[in-house]
This record gives C-alpha cells, sequence and structure tokens, in this order.
C-alpha cells in the first residue's frame, strides 16, 4: 500500500521519521508540506532522502487563535501521486484537507489522523471533524483518551509517542555514582522564547542551598537571548550560554550534565537528553510529557509554578545516587520503548489496520 502524508510544514526534526517511514512502508511515502510563517522561525534545513517530497503552496490566513492554512495544490498532489492511504495532521485549521479525505473516499481509500488529542472541540463539530478519520495516530496515551471520549472506536486510535531521537545505540555515559564533579550541572536546549521560562529555571537554580547551587548551562539561541543573558547577569551568574550547538559538540553537553530541566512549553530535546540517561524536570504542557517524565526517571511541575520548580530542584540534586538511577530509567525508555524506531512502527500498525479493516 503506497502512503501519502500530509503536513503543515516539514519541520527538520520530523525528516528522519519520514525517511524511516520511507523505508520501512512497503509502498513507500510520499510527503506533502509547505513553509512556515517567517516569525515561526521553525528549521527547514533538513529535506527527506528516501520520501519522495513535494513543496506545498501554503497560504497562511489570520494569527494566533484565529490562524488557518489553505494549502492550495494537495488536489493536484494527491492526483499525480495517488496513494492507496493518506495520514493528514488532525487539525480543523489546514483548510483543505477535507477536500483530500473527500478525495481518497470517493476512491474508496482510508484517511488516517495523526493529533494530540481532541483538545477544545465538542459536540456536533468534533463528531463531524473525527469521522473524516478511518484510524487515528496519536501522540500520547491521554490523546488516545481523549479521542476515546469523543466516540472514536478504541481499536482505531494507535499511540505513536511523540520521538525526535532514534534509539540509543550508544553505552550510558559515565559519570561518578554517589557525587558530583564539582557543581551540579543543570542543562536546558531548545528555543530561546519567552514561553520556555528561563527566568523561571534562573530564579529557581539561585534559591536554591549554597552547597546545591548547579552551574546552569543553556543551548539554544533564540529571540530573547540578550534579554536572558541580562537576567542571567542579574539573577544568576552561574549561567553559561552556549548557543545553538550539533552533533558532538551538542552530545558532549548532554554527556557532561546532571539533570535536564524544560521549565516552559514544549521541547523535543527531552529524549536526546533521556539518550544520556539524564533525569528531567519538565513542566506538563500537551499530554506528550506525561509518557517520558515518569515518577521513575523525573518530576512533572506546574508550568509557571516557581515554588514547584524550585522544590522539585532541591529535591533532586539532593541525592545524586537516586538521580543516576533516575537518568539510568530515561535511558531505558528511550531504548526500549520511545524512539523514532518505535513510533515508525506504530505508523505501520496503522497502516496495516487500515488495510485489513477498511473504511469507518
Amino acid at each position: 500500500m503506497s502512503v501519502g502524508l500530509m503536513q503543515r510544514v516539514c519541520a527538520g526534526y520530523r525528516v528522519p521519521l519520514f525517511d524511516i517511514l520511507a523505508d520501512t512502508l512497503p509502498g513507500g511515502l510520499a510527503l506533502y508540506a509547505g513553509d512556515p510563517r517567517p516569525d515561526e522561525m521553525i528549521d527547514q534545513s533538513r529535506r527527506p532522502q528516501k520520501a519522495a517530497f513535494w513543496h506545498a503552496d501554503n497560504v497562511h490566513l489570520f494569527s494566533g487563535k484565529f490562524y488557518l492554512c489553505v494549502q492550495r495544490d494537495v488536489l493536484t498532489w494527491l492526483r499525480q501521486t495517488d496513494p492507496e492511504a493518506l495520514i493528514m495532521e488532525a487539525n480543523m485549521r489546514y483548510l483543505r484537507n477535507k477536500d483530500a479525505a473527500d478525495r481518497m473516499h470517493r476512491k474508496n481509500r482510508p484517511v488516517i489522523g495523526w493529533g494530540l488529542g481532541t483538545g477544545s472541540m465538542g459536540g456536533a463539530l468534533q463528531k463531524r471533524f473525527l469521522s473524516m478519520f478511518d484510524a487515528m495516530i496519536t501522540y500520547s496515551s491521554a490523546g488516545k483518551e481523549s479521542y476515546c471520549r469523543a466516540g472514536f472506536p478504541a481499536e482505531r486510535v494507535f499511540v505513536a509517542c511523540n520521538a525526535a531521537a532514534p534509539r540509543p545505540t550508544r553505552p550510558i555515559p559515565e559519570r561518578p555514582l554517589d557525587h558530583y564533579d564539582g557543581a551540579p550541572v543543570v542543562l536546558y536546549v531548545g528555543r530561546l522564547q519567552k514561553r520556555k521560562r528561563l527566568d523561571l529555571l534562573m530564579r529557581a537554580c539561585a534559591a536554591q542551598p549554597e552547597a546545591l547551587r548547579p552551574r546552569l548551562w543553556i543551548v539554544g539561541d533564540g529571540p530573547i537571548r540578550a534579554e536572558l543573558e541580562a537576567t542571567a547577569a542579574k539573577e544568576y551568574p552561574e549561567t553559561e550560554f552556549f548557543g545553538a550547538l550539533y552533533g558532538d559538540e551538542l552530545t558532549a553537553r548532554f554527556d557532561r550534565a546532571d539533570l535536564f530541566c524544560l521549565p516552559g512549553t514544549g521541547g523535543l530535546a527531552l529524549q536526546q537528553a533521556m539518550g544520556s540517561a539524564l533525569p528531567l524536570i519538565a513542566a506538563e504542557a500537551d499530554g506528550t510529557q506525561a509518557d517520558l517524565v515518569r515518577p521513575g526517571n523525573g518530576i512533572q511541575v506546574a508550568p509557571g509554578d516557581l515554588a514547584e520548580l524550585t522544590a522539585a530542584l532541591t529535591m533532586m540534586l539532593s541525592d545524586p545516587v537516586s538521580l543516576r538511577k533516575m537518568g539510568a530509567e530515561s535511558f531505558r525508555i528511550v531504548r526500549d520503548e520511545i524512539n523514532l524506531e518505535a513510533m515508525a512502527d506504530v505508523f505501520g500498525k496503522a497502516v496495516r489496520f487500515v488495510q485489513k479493516e477498511g473504511l469507518r
């Protein structure tokens, strides 16, 4: 079965998944995706090497909660690629998705949704939207629960935990088991944006007892870097900014850290941290963190809660032995459960399911 996959944009971190799918799906993968809005700063430096790529004609309308996207040439792409199954983002803001789904169903071919969950949808609108899909792939167990509550058949919902890194093939980095090599190192990797709440992380570090005050390493770049550097100079001089790092340089920072922290929204760097056997502190966001950050390998904190973040740092930094055990559990999770290979396998299961079971 040949498979088409529609995306609004082709983000660089998704490219390895698309190429794995192109390799593992028997009929290959045809990818359709366009450009983001200029202010989104989405990395598009990578393009698929194995998936057949069509550059979509995206038209962006409005902004914020009123944002809509029209992908004008999607029916042309479908006519030329003629996939036997179609995977698309389950997002009502993408206005041509219904046209694409209708065309597939006229040819008696299945459409698979891919989404976080039902969000704020409800009632007749929700029912009509979900009726477009013959199966659903979601990022998390929380997402599956929301689709099932909305009446989507549980056997047609597949959980592909959100992955950005392959299964680790190297051993756990060596770290002292019962102490730190000097002051402990807390690491953040990601875009430097207000919603990442790095100001909160600096204040939480500054509130630690003198014996636990960590070195704070911030890897990444973004529009508020100068502002954050000024905040660090005032609030927490033990902060070091490395800018954007890649490859071996980035891996070296993960390997030399003791704890990884995402104090704000989003951040797939969690999995890279887990591949370096780091325990985690992450703010609760869209539900995908719950599958990654568990009591055995980290702590989830309420977004924007300085007291809770400070307490989590104190608890974890005060016990290096437990910290190393939690790091080992992080490594086990990304080795055995949540990685790109496992994510691609779930996509394959969903495709095989609709091939066998047909339309809803």
